[in-house]
């Protein structure tokens, strides 16, 4: 299996979960015997996972999953530094100085964020601020959320190991995003990785009266 056609496969299970090889197919254009081959090459490097689901009448499917190695794949943002650097924090400064650290990194980001979001309809800021987080390696994407508003998916989180080393990174994160988007803007996390989710995600939406 070529690597680049393995980088796109592993990027796809990241970025949209578990899928089976039938749906892995139609993304590629490929046969579904094509795309069971190539994740059954995937899975002999422990890259990715399968799990049987049910699916009514007929056989079960298996759903194609990345294990942890398929996960470290993607950028962490020096996570090892990352981590010891806040632990340092904590230990010379005490939870004072970690919580004096976030609020420094939140100001900063913010400044950028609002300059980035700049005006424009809710639409057009959500968008700009997906687009920021990708560029942040967040793997961000924008959808209708039910009910209205937008959902802001993110499928990849750059700084998790020191998030959860440090969960007070995901309260000035969601923050930030309040700040960032201004009043009149609702902003809930209904999905967290730290809580056992396989991404993060928030509806955003006109705050209601």
């Amino acid at each position: 299996m070529r690597q680049r056609s393995a980088t796109r496969l592993l990027h796809a299970l990241k970025s949209a979960g578990p899928q089976s090889a039938a749906a892995v197919a139609r993304r590629f254009g490929i046969t579904s015997a094509a795309a069971r081959q190539h994740l059954a090459k995937l899975k002999a490097e422990g890259l990715v996972a399968f799990e049987v689901a049910a699916a009514g009448v007929g056989r079960p499917r298996h759903l194609w999953h990345l294990t942890e190695k398929g996960h470290g794949r993607f950028p962490d943002n020096h996570a090892g530094l990352a981590l010891e650097l806040i632990q340092t924090v904590g230990r010379v400064f005490g939870a004072g100085g970690l919580e004096s650290l976030i609020a420094a990194r939140e100001k900063a980001s913010l400044a950028l964020y609002r300059a980035r979001l700049g005006r424009g309809d809710l639409r057009q800021r959500v968008r700009r601020l997906a687009a920021l987080r990708s560029e942040e390696g967040y793997m961000a994407e924008v959808a209708p959320a039910p009910g209205g508003g937008f959902l802001l998916k993110e499928n990849h989180c750059p700084i998790c190991v020191a998030a959860r080393a440090c969960q007070g990174l995901c309260r000035s994160e969601l923050a930030l995003f309040r700040a960032a988007l201004g009043p009149g803007v609702e902003v809930e996390r209904l999905e967290h990785i730290l809580a056992g989710a396989r991404r993060c995600a928030y509806r955003i939406r006109p705050q209601r009266p």
